[in-house]
């Protein structure tokens, strides 16, 4: 009835009753939340202050800032605060001060106000601390409509005599002790020991920890520009509000449970991922591609999607309210496509749907 190849069939047959739930639900969940996840941390960063476009020029220059890296988020900061974010809450008022609130209250803590931010690169590597666990250690690189001067002034001045300065290529890091958790930037929570902030040219900023702050600095003072090809991937799409690009490592997929071993030998052929989120007046599209070892691990991993697509119906019955509206949308939007050793996944959601993410 759903046009399922034999392989497939088989494949799942072979399960039991709860091994099949189990499975259609871990990866109907992949299918259809992990781009919307995507989408809603990017939106959540939004407010309404139209700031001047960013130019080209400005772009290029804080490219040259980016060290080593594992992964790559660049966001257009000016289209999030502005077009995106009042689109999505416009039926929520109480959500949008309480993310203005969120805002207020970092830049109270490091003086550093998300709001004066234009474009903005995220960096980060990964880090090891155990085995099976792999944490990601990331740097922000912000130009915009400050002087990066009086952000490093601010910043002090936020700390009450705490700051403590180090000298490192010429350049002066200043160095908060915060020992709390933070809401970075207002936007995304984690436990912060010391923030650093350093100017890199008269409007742009690294903000990390001490470590990353000075990879940036050291970064910006060779000719040769690094992970270009992880920038490629997250600048592919010119006109989104947000791209991004990463490896995939094999220790993402330790200890995750996928459903079956020929899944789990597909979805660890991925190496790179990259993707783009972008938003109109009224709609807010994704689009994520992951990039396999071979076509043959790419085309499987596409007949896997499409059949579960076929059978994430069924989920979908058993929500309620805005989210079964929401799922319903990206499911019935949701465009499967495998070019070689790529499997591109895109789908469109209305924005205002959005919002019950955040509930």
């Amino acid at each position: 009835m759903y046009g399922v190849s034999a392989s497939h069939r088989q494949l799942f047959q072979n399960l039991s009753t709860g091994e099949r739930e189990i499975v259609k639900r871990k990866l109907f969940g992949s299918l259809i939340f992990v781009a919307l996840l995507v989408t809603a941390g990017a939106i959540y960063a939004q407010r309404a202050n139209r700031k001047p476009a960013v130019t080209r020029t400005a772009a290029t220059d804080i490219f040259a800032f980016v060290p080593k890296s594992d992964g790559i988020v660049v966001v257009d900061v000016n289209r999030l605060l502005n077009e995106t974010l009042p689109n999505v809450f416009a039926g929520d008022s109480a959500k949008l001060a309480q993310i203005n609130s969120e805002i207020d209250k970092f830049k109270t803590q490091t003086g550093i106000d998300a709001r004066t931010f234009s474009r903005a690169v995220i960096a980060a590597r990964y880090t090891y601390p155990s085995p099976n666990v792999t944490k990601l250690e990331p740097v922000a690189i912000a130009t915009g409509s400050f002087n990066s001067a009086s952000v490093v002034s601010s910043a002090r001045a936020a700390a009450k005599g705490t700051a403590r300065e180090e000298k490192y290529g010429g350049t002066t890091i200043t160095i908060l002790t915060i020992n709390d958790q933070v809401k970075m930037f207002g936007l995304w929570s984690m436990k912060v020991r010391e923030l650093a902030i350093a100017p890199l040219n008269a409007d742009t900023v690294a903000v990390g920890t001490p470590a990353t702050v000075r990879a940036v600095i050291s970064a910006g003072k060779t000719p040769r520009r690094e992970s270009t090809d992880l920038v490629a991937l997250a600048t592919r799409d010119p006109q989104a509000v947000m791209g991004f690009g990463a490896n995939v490592p094999a220790s993402v997929w330790t200890g995750l449970n996928l459903g079956t071993d020929a899944i789990a030998q597909d979805a660890s052929s991925i190496r790179q991922a990259y993707g783009s989120v972008g938003t109109t007046t009224t709609d807010v599209s994704v689009t994520i591609v992951a990039r396999t070892e071979t076509p043959t691990a790419a085309k499987n991993l596409g007949d896997t999607i499409t059949n579960l697509k076929q059978l994430a119906g069924f989920a979908i019955l058993q929500m309620t309210g805005q989210k079964k509206a929401l799922a319903e949308s990206a499911l019935s939007n949701l465009k499967i496509n495998v070019r070689a050793n790529e499997l591109e996944l895109r789908t469109q959601v209305a924005a205002a749907n959005i919002a019950s993410l955040m509930k």
